[in-house]
């Protein structure tokens, strides 16, 4: 530092940078680091396709762990069977390219088709679910206390995972439309009907897991939709009821809760550790001996027949086991992140329709994820939901690939997505699967589907009967005056 004195006070002189020449820092510098890598990673963020991109390359990472850990978990239970090693993988693989399948066709069409294709899914639904109930049509009350399948050959179908994407998209449409029309509560009423008759159903099977699933999915519409707080707490307070009627029918279901009680405190009872809490147990035990890196993946030791449900309903804790906790974290970041893309994706739409459709297939994806990962380390009690993408299970896996799908389709359909695939061309990945380019709606015809629905309720407009109608009679029409035009007169001329 170099010091000058004068006649006023005493002032410090910063010496020049070397090889630099002394420059004023400017007052928007921000000197950390951090904040600077932040500020420019969510410019990225807010970049258009980001939200495409990023919800695509979620869906293939989830898709892709699922496999491999249903590969490892199931190796045993394969070789109990008989078959190789390599039987269940081969099983689900192809019920995840039939998944993959269903999301590349809904990520074609246009968001128009889901509009007419809700009703046929409420339908198809409808007719499943009451075919479960038939004597001799319905399978799984023998294996696990509920007849909520329908086996065609090889192939078992849950027609509540049908049931669940079909109230997405048919409830998103039919309360957005009504609402649109006439706000007030009467605007849910085609839907809490539909969504109770699918409830009905469900508690007759005595599903659940899929009850639990399907009321994420209808909490969802109600509250996405708009409705009064009391409204939507009359909702959630009848499906907690309902909830615990059904738990209170079946003696094995009241057990779950005391098994909870247990497992959250774990406080295992002798009785219970080879019972009702041995699941939960062995499942804690997986996750414990993972530690921070895991055993190494294929090297769980509860999937020889010490964790029930190893490939299924508690293969979180086989994923924590081999994989370790950073191989959970990266899962529950993953889940994260498609709650957070899929919620942005619902906020760019410019379609009412659209918005809820995102919003409300986003949440039923990723509730159910947490939950059921929530119950594996004990902090809920326990009701047989999967974790998507990564258990095994057939329609789940394409019912949620599909839905997946939709949201991606919702993705490519916002309006800065749109025009930036316009001018500078679809990605690498739409190319090669043959994506069309999106298109902006169409106002024009969807204000004329809505004049042709609801006809005027004052009459014909005032300016086109103007146009139409001649003047009245004793009134003669005043001339149509036109401005004088303005003259210039050229320099030299008076």
């Amino acid at each position: 530092m170099q010091h000058t004195r004068g006649a006023g006070p005493v002032t410090t002189a910063t010496p020049a940078r070397p090889g630099r020449p002394d420059q004023p820092r400017r007052p928007d510098a921000d000197p950390s680091p951090w904040r600077g890598l932040a500020r420019k990673l969510g410019r990225l963020i807010d970049t258009p396709q980001t939200d495409y991109k990023v919800l695509l390359g979620i869906t293939l990472v989830l898709t892709a762990v699922g496999l491999t850990m249903v590969l490892s978990s199931s190796m045993v239970t394969s070789l109990e069977g008989g078959a190789g090693v390599w039987q269940e993988f081969i099983k689900q693989g192809r019920l995840v390219v039939v998944g993959l399948v269903g999301m590349w066709a809904a990520m074609r069409v246009r968001p128009s088709f889901f509009r007419r294709l809700g009703p046929w899914l409420m339908v198809l639904s409808f007719v499943l679910l009451v075919a479960v109930l038939i004597p001799g049509v319905g399978v799984g009350g023998e294996e696990v206390g509920t007849n909520a399948w329908i086996r065609i050959g090889p192939v078992g179908i849950q027609p509540s995972e049908i049931a669940k994407i079909g109230l997405a998209v048919w409830g998103s449409n039919e309360v957005t439309r009504r609402v649109r029309a006439t706000p007030n509560a009467r605007s849910f009423g085609p839907f809490t009907l539909a969504a109770g008759a699918v409830f009905a159903l469900c508690v007759i099977q005595g599903d659940l897991g899929m009850m639990m699933a399907i009321s994420v999915v209808v909490v969802a519409i109600y509250y996405f939709g708009g409705v009064d707080r009391r409204l939507l707490g009359v909702v959630v307070g009848g499906i907690a009821v309902l909830g615990a009627a059904v738990i209170g029918l079946a003696s094995y279901r009241g057990k779950r809760i005391e098994t909870w009680r247990e497992t959250l405190t774990l406080n295992f009872h002798e009785g219970t550790t080879q019972g009702a809490a041995y699941q939960s147990r062995q499942g804690i035990l997986s996750l414990s001996d993972g530690s921070m890196f895991g055993q190494g993946l294929g090297q769980s030791r509860a999937k020889w027949f010490y964790l029930p449900e190893a490939k299924n309903d508690f293969i979180f804790a086989v994923l924590g086991e081999e994989l370790g906790w950073l191989g959970a974290l990266l899962v529950v970041f993953l889940f994260a992140g498609l709650t957070w893309f899929g919620i942005r994706v619902a906020l760019a739409q410019s379609d009412p329709y659209l918005r809820m459709l995102a919003a409300t297939v986003t949440v039923g994806i990723t509730v159910q994820a947490f939950y059921n990962m929530s119950y594996v380390l004990g902090l809920v009690p326990m009701t047989g939901i999967q974790l998507p993408l990564i258990s095994a299970g057939g329609t789940s896996a394409v019912i949620t690939l599909s839905s997946l799908g939709i949201l991606l389709n919702c993705a490519r359909h916002e309006p800065a997505t749109i025009s930036s695939m316009q001018h500078e061309g679809r990605p690498l990945i739409d190319r090669l699967f043959l994506l069309p380019e999106p298109r902006p709606a169409e106002p024009g015809r969807e204000r004329r589907e809505r004049t042709r629905a609801r006809p005027a309720q004052y009459g014909e407009p005032v300016t086109r009967r103007r146009t139409t109608q001649p003047p009245a009679a004793g009134r003669a029409t005043p001339p149509r005056r036109t401005p004088p035009r303005p003259t210039t007169r050229r320099p030299g001329r008076p």
